[in-house]
């Protein structure tokens, strides 16, 4: 697929999946006219990409570890660093905190819809 059919399809710009591209993050066979021609697969890689990049891992971190998001998973690191370890540790450390933060923020969004809906009793109600 060309690279306006990848960017509609994830809702990603050209801009940036030449940018993915530059980083190695994504591959494109060139065809004889110039055209960057993207396998259907990377629609997944670029979604996958997207997340990790809004979860905050910087591409030098997503380039190590998309091997291990392929299926089936291929999860071989022969040059896997202490410092690279500890590194990831930190950013799943970290997802979780944003996890538990997005839970605790739609839960009291859900709690507020619901007394404004008139779906729940409001505190007032339940103090009487």
């Amino acid at each position: 697929m060309r690279i306006g059919e990848l960017a509609e399809r994830t809702g990603t710009s050209r801009r940036l999946l030449r940018y993915y591209e530059e980083q190695g993050l994504i591959v494109s066979a060139r065809c004889a006219n110039g055209y960057r021609d993207y396998d259907p697969r990377f629609v997944d890689r670029v979604i996958q990409i997207r997340g990790l990049l809004d979860a905050g891992l910087p591409t030098r971190i997503i380039k190590q570890i998309l091997p291990c998001l392929d299926k089936p998973r291929s999860i071989h690191f022969p040059d896997a660093t202490p410092e690279m370890i500890a590194t990831l540790e930190r950013e799943r450390d970290r997802m979780t905190e944003r996890i538990t933060c997005l839970i605790r923020n739609r839960d009291a969004i859900a709690e507020y819809l619901d007394v404004v809906r008139g779906d729940a009793p409001s505190s007032a109600d339940a103090a009487s």
